[in-house]
């Protein structure tokens, strides 16, 4: 029972945050800072994002080490991605030739059915973050 009561007390007290954060209309903080990494319709090389297809949204986030010197096979993206460059450096390539240089807090915008491959050409492994908007049961990447 008191298990139960508990469980009671915390969802009662999440309805009242969210109300109160719907009233209010959003929440301050003055310490908090918010810096727009990305915001785009565009992928890195500047070709239009395709719409979102349809069906079940899948969100998939990875956390992506490459070692230096390593170079990821070519492979493409059907749906569309985002990430951040924690660490290191890393340089995308296309099949038609264009590049794109990052480094450590650096945003990209993938690119989406277009073949491309990364490598890390720094002497420190590469660690990004990739967000990716799918729909369930499509896969997130290709390997040529």
């Amino acid at each position: 029972m008191e298990k139960k009561c508990c469980k009671k007390i915390g969802c009662n007290l999440l309805a009242a945050m969210a109300i109160l954060f719907l009233t209010c209309g959003h929440v301050q903080a003055e310490d908090a800072q918010v810096q727009v990494l990305a915001k785009t319709g565009s992928s890195w090389d500047g070709t239009p994002l395709p719409n979102y297809p349809g069906g079940k949204p899948e969100i998939t986030i990875l956390r992506i080490e490459i070692p230096p010197g390593a170079r990821l096979p070519w492979h493409r993206h059907p749906v569309i991605n985002a990430g951040v460059l924690l660490k290191g450096q890393l340089t995308v390539e296309s099949e038609d030739h264009h590049t794109l240089h990052l480094k450590a807090g650096d945003s990209i915008v993938e690119l989406v059915n277009k073949w491309h491959y990364g490598k890390n050409e720094g002497s420190t492994p590469a660690e990004i973050i990739v967000f990716y908007a799918g729909v369930e049961g499509t896969p997130i990447t290709e390997k040529k």
